[in-house]
């Protein structure tokens, strides 16, 4: 799903640039190479050289060897480039601190989600990350309107960049000096007059903002009440109304600074708009766990494996703090399991001989779980954990949930589980246990096909089948 890309590169993104800025060097030893997609890579090249030249000169001759072979690191990595690619390409490198006195290469190659400006090295005892700090703010894009009687901008915020659409100037008159019989005529001039300008920033809004389809909401702001009266009286289109967010901001201008300003005094609540968004993921996965036979619900990550291998899951939960890798392990004697594991650099035993076992392969779990929700068509939702409910997912349920399209027999799952780890097995012809009108294996087993999750032992592995163990 396109939709799940996004949301994965957005993750690995995120969670790079969390490794990254939580490293610590014993120096300045820790080298950021900013390269932009207009500068040749022979460039950069020739200037790495000159660095490491210079780095000759560093006194302590750890620093010196650390900073000239995360050059040579860099530098190889450069001429795997003919040159760089549309946004540019950042790279990190480094030796950075592990138990006593031993050190790790570390070298993280990011291609940012937004283009590169200017080229940029940097040797630090940290990695500079100042430019791609503000990449991880949310990229969707908000309408901005600032109004008051004299004047009115509209404009729209994507990512961090603010970009001024129009400026109106009201012309309407604030004050008046006539009295008698004329104060009330010109009192009504003014509101008239009022009235019109609202419809043109309501009309010009409705040119700008209708036909924009990644727009998420709209924040209204300015000083005093007009922006209260301006929303209140519906000047916006019907729809521009429904994206308005609540509540208004405050701001002392109404100009392009006060675009700024909007934005500024509304970080929270553009946030809190995210946050709600993933409030209503988890609250119709408690309304379905509420149900007494567990309605489209399901949590764990072995349950939820098992419905994802069935197809079932439409929905796939889980939390921002899972830190977790999906590992591969390959043991002397031969035996091969898939496990998943807090550190994938910690000792990792075979689960059937005992023996220690070595990775052959490591992802993190996250990044496992979206490429087996592609294969089913399945829509990942990333719960961050600053919610009450975001939380209550990774503490209570360990952060892995599912919204199902139909029901699972839990009996079913546990059977899965079962037959995966007792060891070799042959599929018999037998109706499957779910007998719900949706599920895509009724009918197939009523034609005489074998449902791929229905197994028998054979009869090699009986005697060690634990079948007196009731299912959870």
């Amino acid at each position: 799903m396109a939709e799940n890309d996004a949301d994965r590169a957005k993750y690995d993104f995120k969670k790079a640039m969390q490794e990254i800025t939580s490293y610590r060097g014993r120096g300045t030893e820790l080298i950021s190479v900013y390269v932009p997609e207009n500068k040749q890579i022979s460039e950069v090249m020739a200037y790495l050289r000159n660095e490491q030249s210079q780095a000759s000169n560093i006194k302590s001759k750890t620093t010196m060897n650390h900073v000239q072979s995360a050059i040579d690191s860099i530098a190889a990595r450069l001429k795997t480039y003919k040159a760089p690619p549309a946004n540019g390409v950042v790279i990190f490198c480094g030796e950075v601190p592990r138990a006593g006195d031993q050190t790790k290469m570390v070298q993280y190659v990011i291609n940012p989600p937004e283009a590169i400006t200017a080229f940029m090295y940097r040797c630090d005892s940290t990695f500079f990350t100042d430019p791609l700090d503000a990449m991880l703010l949310d990229k969707r894009s908000y309408g901005l309107i600032t109004i008051d009687r004299s004047e009115a901008t509209l404009g729209i915020l994507s990512g961090s960049r603010i970009q001024v659409l129009k400026h109106f100037d009201s012309l309407v008159p604030s004050k008046h000096h006539q009295g008698g019989q004329s104060s009330v005529r010109f009192e009504r001039l003014i509101e008239i007059a009022a009235h019109e300008f609202f419809k043109k920033v309501a009309d010009n809004a409705t040119e700008v903002f209708l036909n924009r389809p990644e727009l998420i909401g709209i924040l209204v702001g300015g000083p005093g009440a007009t922006k209260d009266f301006f929303v209140k009286e519906e000047y916006l289109h019907h729809e521009l109304r429904k994206k308005v967010i609540s509540p208004l901001v405050d701001t002392g201008y109404t100009d392009e600074s006060g675009l700024r300003e909007l934005v500024d005094n509304a970080k929270g609540i553009i946030v809190d708009v995210r946050l709600t968004e993933e409030k209503e993921y988890m609250q119709r996965f408690f309304r379905e766990i509420r149900k007494a036979d567990g309605g489209l619900s399901c949590y764990g990550e072995a349950m939820v494996r098992n419905a994802l291998d069935m197809g079932a899951v439409d929905m796939l939960l889980l939390s921002e703090a899972l830190d977790k890798r999906r590992v591969t392990v390959q043991c002397p004697s031969g035996h091969t399991h898939d496990l998943t594991v807090p550190d994938a650099d910690e000792r990792i035993q075979c689960p059937e001989c005992k023996a220690n076992a070595q990775v052959i392969k490591d992802e993190d779990l996250i990044d496992d779980f979206f490429m087996k929700a592609d294969e089913y068509n399945t829509k990942v939702e990333i719960i961050s954990p600053d919610s009450e409910e975001g939380d209550m997912l990774m503490r209570a349920f360990g952060g892995i949930a599912a919204i199902l399209r139909y029901k699972v027999s839990r009996c079913l799952s546990w059977t899965i589980s079962l037959f995966r780890s007792a060891g070799p097995w042959r599929a018999r012809s037998v109706r499957p246990a779910s007998t719900s009108p949706s599920c895509p294996w009724t009918s197939a087993a009523s034609r005489g096909r074998t449902p791929p999750w229905r197994f028998s032992p054979s009869p090699r592995c009986r005697s060690r089948t634990p079948w007196s163990t009731p299912p959870p």
